[in-house]
């Protein structure tokens, strides 16, 4: 991969408010790896600036907030324990903005799925615009496993039925259905989202900044208690990268060479 499609993640702060946007537009924002390190250097510096009151991710162009981690990654995958090294890597840097002691906003145009959808899920708040395609459809294109703490989280915001449809059947979720479920907390206009996000974060300079850190610290006390053991699906994990379905899909998407789906 050459360094002009690395792709980035630009950070600014404007205002007390940080502001993440992944950019690869080219491959609506896939996340690379060095992505993912931007990604985390920039966590840690917002976590070391204490004018920031809140921070807003979204991605570049308007046809995507991300479309996942860049399969072209995967091709030199030869064992589980790629797959759980990979799997480990993503749970520290989605826990990482999880655990952000700000509030978090993600502005969500167009797809947000797989990683993107971890990450998405991974704030505070969620705004979408109508164009929003939400949804982790492995089962359709690479044939892989999650970790069971992207799972949770998945659970956690989109309930049990909801999960299984976006995990099982590889569906979408469109932004009404996303405004329903809870997935989002509002649905505006392309045109207004910019603006809306905006104003959502700046609030926050008007509330008590300990209230709000305790708030968010607590709930997450909550949902750590109620997780499974971050190693608790390792089993699939190896099982499904290291199968012939998981290769085949991934030759196709670097090569172009058909496939079927063998189960094996």
């Amino acid at each position: 991969m050459s360094d002009n499609d690395q792709g980035q993640v630009h950070y600014r702060v404007e205002k007390g408010i940080a502001w993440l946007t992944f950019d690869r537009e080219s491959s609506r924002n896939a996340m690379t790896w060095h992505m993912y390190d931007q990604l985390e250097a920039h966590c840690k510096a917002i976590e070391q600036d204490p004018d920031i009151v809140a921070v807003v991710m979204r991605g570049a162009g308007g046809e995507a907030f991300v479309a996942g981690t860049d399969i072209k990654q995967f091709a030199h995958f030869s064992s589980g324990d790629d797959a759980i090294a990979y799997e480990r890597r993503i749970d520290q840097l989605v826990s990482r903005v999880e655990r952000l002691p700000l509030p978090t906003l993600a502005l969500l145009e167009g797809f947000c799925v797989g990683g993107g959808a971890a990450i998405a899920l991974a704030c505070d708040f969620r705004y979408a615009t109508p164009s929003l395609k939400f949804g982790i459809p492995i089962a359709r294109t690479l044939g892989n496993c999650l970790s069971i703490t992207n799972v949770a989280r998945l659970v956690e915001h989109a309930g049990v039925a909801r999960a299984k449809q976006v995990m099982m059947a590889g569906e979408l979720i469109r932004a009404n259905e996303a405004l329903s479920a809870g997935l989002v907390a509002e649905v505006v206009p392309a045109e207004e989202i910019e603006a809306l996000v905006a104003e959502r974060a700046t609030a926050f300079k008007q509330r008590a900044p300990l209230t709000v850190k305790a708030a968010k610290q607590v709930i997450q006390r909550v949902l750590d208690e109620k997780r499974a053991p971050h190693d608790g699906s390792d089993d699939w994990i190896t099982t499904c990268y290291t199968s012939e379905d998981f290769r085949a899909a991934v030759n196709k998407f670097v090569n172009k060479t058909p496939f079927s789906w063998k189960g094996r």
